[in-house]
């Protein structure tokens, strides 16, 4: 059977779906997975073992040219797929599997999909579920999935480029590494500030630890607020890498940190996916919904419940909830890790 899939936008949600390839895998280990993804997604799905092959998206957020999708489509239909399976819930997104006639094609129903989804699930609205149960559950047999006991994501690790990298920017692997992740493609709301960042940094740099920032090139402006804060270019120990790598040298040299402190974003999920303890720190988004699947972990959070906002409720678009947490309690949450 060959399946493909309607991938997800975020990087985050892009690891998360993992879980569903593993349990396609399950139920039928001579399925071949093929990944309609955005290209800064795609990369991941190399890591994925369960992926064959992935389709590039050159449509932005919020692109409709249904016309593209239309020709798109007919590309895709050379393939012959046997199913589809959308992940997103918008209407544009499931046009492409409808106009290549791909015979199942299964989902939410999202944007009033009838039709263009017409293998469509639900789900039992008085449960919380996780990001990972959701996508279990558009699988081809979910009830044969217990959703207590699903595979996580795992990320494959490249030595050779490992090597390549602590080479390229000197970094001496002798000493134990905290990985710092302080960007946030939401927005401004799901972000620890910069300075506490930094205070952390020098704290364990002053223990003899290698400190490495890692972050997309939206993220330079924290890095320059984290580095001005703390002086931290005059240490050899501190290596700001934001900007400065591919997400999969990224995957790469988390793999090796000991420890990560992170907020909820893509890269928090990259570090679980390599196996790395980390700090999770929350504002408006939950942890109830998009925990980091790993089990050593220390989730802070000062406020309940979902905000959807994006914009925050102080200056710059900051989250009070965040601000909230200091950086000592950071750090007693980092000495369970530091044994």
């Amino acid at each position: 059977m060959r399946i493909l899939i309607i991938g997800p936008s975020w990087v985050g949600d892009s690891v998360m779906a993992q879980t569903l390839y593993k349990c396609l895998k399950k139920e039928d280990p001579s399925c071949q997975l093929d990944v309609f993804s955005p290209s800064w997604s795609m990369s991941l799905l190399s890591r994925m073992p369960e992926v064959s092959v992935s389709i590039e998206s050159n449509f932005a957020h919020g692109d409709f040219k249904a016309v593209l999708r239309y020709r798109l489509a007919k590309e895709i239909k050379k393939n012959k797929y046997d199913r589809a399976i959308l992940l997103t819930n918008s209407m544009k997104s499931s046009l492409i599997p409808f106009f290549a006639d791909i015979p199942i094609r299964t989902g939410w129903l999202g944007e009033m999909r009838y039709g263009l989804v017409n293998d469509i699930r639900k789900l039992d609205k008085s449960y919380q579920y996780l990001m990972i149960e959701k996508f279990a559950a558009l699988s081809m047999q979910p009830s044969k999935h217990n959703m207590k006991d699903l595979p996580l994501p795992k990320l494959s690790v490249d030595s050779i480029n490992q090597k390549l990298q602590l080479d390229k920017f000197n970094i001496n692997f002798d000493k134990p590494c905290l990985a710092i992740c302080p960007g946030a493609e939401f927005g401004p709301s799901k972000k620890w500030p910069a300075e506490y960042y930094a205070e952390i940094a020098l704290n364990y740099i002053d223990k003899g630890w290698n400190v490495i920032s890692f972050g997309s090139p939206n993220d330079q402006k924290t890095a320059e607020e984290i580095i001005r804060h703390k002086d931290l270019l005059k240490s050899p120990n501190f290596h700001n890498l934001i900007g400065k790598t591919s997400l999969l040298d990224a995957i790469d040299l988390l793999s090796l940190c000991k420890i990560a402190v992170t907020n909820d974003s893509g890269l928090m999920h990259v570090a679980a996916a390599v196996e790395t303890p980390l700090v999770a720190l929350y504002g408006p988004s939950s942890p109830e919904y998009t925990p980091p699947l790993i089990n050593r972990k220390v989730i802070l959070r000062n406020v309940h419940g979902y905000d959807k906002t994006r914009t925050g409720d102080l200056k710059g678009g900051y989250h009070s909830s965040l601000l909230s947490i200091k950086p000592n309690e950071v750090m007693d949450a980092l000495k369970k890790f530091n044994s």
